[in-house]
């Protein structure tokens, strides 16, 4: 029994050969997927957490209208806000560490509305004890989205509306940095 002649490859059986080589051409450079499948539509977008988009928007409207009254308010990595009447002396001394810290308060991990009401009542007691200056701890912001401290800017004009704060500045490194404040309180009499 003869066998077939087999085609060249690259060529069907029963295709002209004409036909066959402008298939080659047409297909040259043509190199097979290395994906099995293919996705038949796109992943969802990732949620958007809609009550951090408030929040932030909050923080900008607040921030423009800071209005810390009759005293001086820079803003920036650091927070220095004294009214009119305080010596700049003492707001070296204040900067530099030199008054006493009597008592401090933690608000990293709570919501702006928490940190509200927990500064008001550590005020409240500070002022009723006749303590003069404290610490305040806000944090630096690094676990917030793009980096931007919430609370910092927040507590910053908080403090600037109440009457009974005197003066307020960045603290040390060694308590806190950028990440704190002192702050100076009048003197109750």
């Amino acid at each position: 029994m003869s066998r077939k002649p087999e085609p060249p490859p690259g060529t069907a059986p029963g295709v002209p050969d004409d036909d066959a080589r402008a298939l080659r051409e047409a297909l040259a450079g043509v190199r097979p997927l290395t994906v099995d499948t293919v996705p038949l539509r796109r992943p969802a977008p990732p949620p958007v957490p809609q009550q951090r988009v408030r929040d932030e928007a909050a923080v900008l409207r607040e921030m423009v209208l800071l209005d810390p009254g009759a005293g001086e308010m820079e803003m920036g990595d650091e927070l220095n806000f004294k009214r009119g009447g305080v010596q700049h002396a003492v707001i070296r001394k204040l900067r530099r560490g030199e008054i006493a810290v009597q008592a401090h308060l933690d608000l990293h991990g709570l919501t702006s509305p928490e940190a509200k009401l927990s500064l008001a009542g550590f005020l409240q007691h500070c002022l009723g004890n006749g303590l003069r200056c404290v610490r305040i701890v806000h944090g630096k912001g690094n676990s917030s989205p793009g980096k931007v401290p919430v609370l910092k800017p927040r507590v910053a004009h908080w403090l600037a509306q109440r009457e009974e704060v005197m003066a307020y500045t960045s603290a040390r490194p060694v308590d806190g940095g950028t990440g704190a404040i002192y702050v100076l309180l009048k003197v109750q009499r």
